[in-house]
């Protein structure tokens, strides 16, 4: 056996990955840089337009993101780019479940351009795009301990802020 087989199963997988990362592309266009506002730069696609309708956006949203990540996986992304597009899609899907701040947020963040860019940038320069995605994955722990503590140290102040209230009422 000379291994030109095994050479052109490994180029059959690459072209797959290609196609795959091209429909992809097509994919994530429609999700969210389909339609342009006139006079802005803003753009959206039919995310923010199921995100309307209750469910109807996390699902479509989901099933993208489960192909994107099957084409990283295909590509043979690492762990800690696909771990990274994972987060961009947690993030989205709780930010998403907030009713209107959640659609805003929505056309904002935009997470299957922002891992369609993350799986672009590790294909260009893979060391870099990795490095980026472990410093991004260590501050993502240290981000959602720091608002958790804002959000407690809010609550308590309010709670100060009721019992005081509370007690000039006596």
């Amino acid at each position: 056996m000379d291994g030109s087989a095994g050479n052109e199963r490994g180029d059959d997988r690459e072209q797959r990955g290609r196609r795959d990362l091209e429909r992809l592309r097509s994919v994530q266009w429609l999700f969210d840089q389909a339609f342009a506002i006139p006079g802005t730069k803003w753009r959206f696609g039919v995310d923010a337009l199921f995100g309307l309708v209750p469910g109807l956006g996390d699902i479509a949203g989901a099933l993208v993101a489960v192909y994107a990540l099957r084409v990283a996986r295909n590509l043979g992304a690492p762990g800690v780019i696909q771990v990274h597009m994972l987060t961009n899609i947690a993030l989205d899907a709780l930010v998403g479940m907030i009713p209107v701040l959640g659609d805003i947020f929505d056309f904002a963040f935009k997470a299957q351009t922002r891992n369609l860019a993350l799986l672009d940038a590790w294909m260009g320069t893979p060391q870099r795009a990795t490095r980026r995605s472990r410093r991004g994955l260590i501050l993502i722990p240290l981000a959602i301990v720091l608002v958790f503590a804002t959000l407690t140290a809010l609550g308590i102040w309010m709670l100060f802020i009721l019992f005081h209230w509370l007690a000039g009422l006596f």
